[in-house]
């Protein structure tokens, strides 16, 4: 029967490996995100998004309104008279 106190230590080798792998990838135990992170993240990029669009909208509105405007104007006051006196 093979020693068995070999394969302990590689054993033990093997998750010491797997733990510094994690902390590289992940930070400390205690650092580590949490669901409630996650959330706050997800809810605050919706916020973003949606003011963002509702930027673009206000935008669009406001230009369109402009140039209806711009189209439906009498003619300038500052135009050169074809005439002259």
């Amino acid at each position: 029967m093979p020693d068995q106190r070999d394969t302990v230590l590689i054993e033990g080798a093997k998750i010491q490996r797997a733990r510094l792998g994690s902390a590289l990838l992940y930070g400390h135990i205690g650092e580590r995100r949490v669901v409630n992170d996650h959330m706050r993240r997800l809810i605050g990029s919706l916020i973003v998004a949606a003011v963002a669009c509702a930027a673009c909208v206000g935008v669009s509105f406001v230009g369109q309104i402009l140039s209806a405007q711009a189209s439906t104007a009498p003619p300038s006051v500052f135009l050169t008279p074809t005439e002259q006196p």
